[in-house]
């Protein structure tokens, strides 16, 4: 027998092997071949594979072990959301005024905007939302009700969800960045701003061109150094919340095609606040006083004055279309918004404990074991949440007999030619949702890497999940 027809029998035969092989021996061999990859060496890889038509395990792998789930945490907040709130529910935002309007169109008294914990207001997602509509919807009441001064000043009312807006477990690098803005009662331009960066290769430095929108109440301390060209954003923002002196830390790339980053406002009510008045000075509706909010005016031991008449409300979009982009786009606002909006709606103080816990309960009730849900936030980005792949299995299993599992499958952003949520923080990375084979398998995913080394882990984590293909 000559060698050529050999080859193509041996070809042939290890074909057909490859073939008979089950999903579940696929997985375990595409499984192996990660955890026996260099990055891997020291990393926690948990793999959790269901039946999506029957829940049963196709393959786990330390499917039990609580592990840090970063933006895949998402799933878990939204179906609870869903399952709590209801796909229609609606934010409100309501514009009204202390004390009276005199006949010569004086307000004695304070426009008072009173949040009611809409992520949204001012978010340039939604056509309703964007902040010249918002903020021209507002003027146009105002002129409506007669009010042509103001002898009082405008207050951003955030008192509702309490003062902190930061969960416990955020990291100090991550919370003056747009990313780990917080949630308040009255958020606003979805709690953030840009700076605009040049890079200078002579000087070694970093120029700030300017603030979209101005700020003219925080003060910048640039610190930036110009990276070398390729480098890329390497800049972080150190802005606590209610402070107002930014630092700016890190490097910005020579050449790079980014405009600069986005930082987090450090009190989104009062720039509410601020924006509001500030647009009524130009159009000629003077305030007297300086715009504070509702948490200012505690600090200073003085009275919230007491609303006498509502101008307008404001009603956000839908908690459906607030999800897709919360998936879609990874929104981590969104996710401390909904916590805290789970605890307050279910009759508990709006914190982010009495959030998580609410969400924990949920799901214990539906028979997931409470103690692998370890949740610290509603967004993952804290380092601290852990959760176990199982559980996101199931909570994503028991999503799909619910009314409102269409909205929350579209919402889930497509990676790797699957419906998968991804999730990524500092040496963490991971993937979890849907799949329906080329023969009309479904199949539910949880695959997530903790500790790993290096870069560049996302496509071999897709390598495992392709055994599926």
């Amino acid at each position: 027998m000559s060698k050529k027809p050999f080859l193509l029998l041996l070809f042939f035969l290890n074909t057909v092997i490859v073939l008979a092989q089950t999903p579940a021996q696929k997985l375990e061999q595409a499984f192996n071949n990660l955890l026996a990859d260099p990055q891997a060496s020291y990393a926690l890889t948990s793999l959790c594979v269901l039946d999506a038509k029957t829940g049963q395990i196709i393959f786990g792998r330390n499917e039990n072990i609580g592990i840090a789930t970063a933006s895949t945490l998402k799933t878990i907040t939204s179906a609870t959301a869903f399952g709590l709130l209801g796909k229609d529910f609606q934010y409100q935002t309501t514009l009204a005024y202390s004390g009276t309007i005199d006949s010569d169109g004086t307000l004695k008294g304070n426009l008072i905007i009173v949040g009611g914990g809409d992520p949204t207001l001012g978010s340039w997602r939604y056509e309703s939302s964007k902040e010249n509509v918002i903020l021209n919807q507002w003027v146009n009441v105002i002129k409506a009700a007669g009010i042509k001064k103001i002898e009082g000043k405008v207050i951003g009312d955030d008192s509702l969800w309490g003062s902190q807006t930061t969960p416990d477990g955020w990291i100090w690098q991550d919370i003056g960045n747009y990313y780990g803005a917080g949630a308040s009662a009255l958020s606003w331009r979805e709690n953030q701003f840009d700076i605009h960066l040049r890079a200078n290769r002579a000087e070694n430095n970093v120029s700030i061109l300017k603030t979209v929108p101005e700020m003219p109440y925080i003060k910048f301390v640039n610190e930036l150094k110009a990276g070398a060209q390729g480098t890329g954003d390497k800049v972080y923002s150190y802005l606590p919340p209610l402070g107002n002196t930014a630092y700016l830390r890190g490097s910005w790339a020579i050449g790079i095609s980014k405009s600069g980053v986005s930082a987090a406002l450090p009190d989104p009510s009062f720039d509410a606040a601020f924006r509001l008045q500030d647009t009524l000075n130009r159009i000629g509706i003077a305030a007297s006083e300086t715009a504070t909010t509702a948490r200012q005016l505690t600090v200073e031991q003085k009275p919230m004055p007491t609303v006498t008449q509502k101008l307008a409300t404001i009603s956000s979009p839908t908690l459906g279309e607030i999800v897709y982009w919360f998936n879609k786009k990874s929104v981590n606002l969104y996710g401390e918004h909904l916590l805290k909006t789970i605890a307050w709606k279910s009759g508990k103080e709006a914190t982010t404990q009495n959030g998580a816990a609410t969400v924990i309960n949920y799901w214990s009730a539906k028979g997931i074991d409470s103690r692998t849900l370890n949740i610290m936030d509603g967004s993952g980005l804290s380092p601290a949440t852990r959760v176990t792949t199982a559980a996101m299995a199931n909570v994503l299993f028991q999503s799909q007999k619910e009314s409102w599992f269409p909205i929350f499958y579209e919402s889930l952003p497509e990676n790797n030619g699957m419906r998968l949520k991804s999730g990524s923080i500092s040496d963490v990375s991971a993937y979890a949702g849907y799949y329906t084979d080329k023969n009309g398998n479904k199949y539910i995913i949880v695959i997530n890497i903790n500790n790993y080394s290096g870069s560049g882990i996302s496509k071999k984590l897709f390598r495992v999940l392709d055994a599926l293909k």
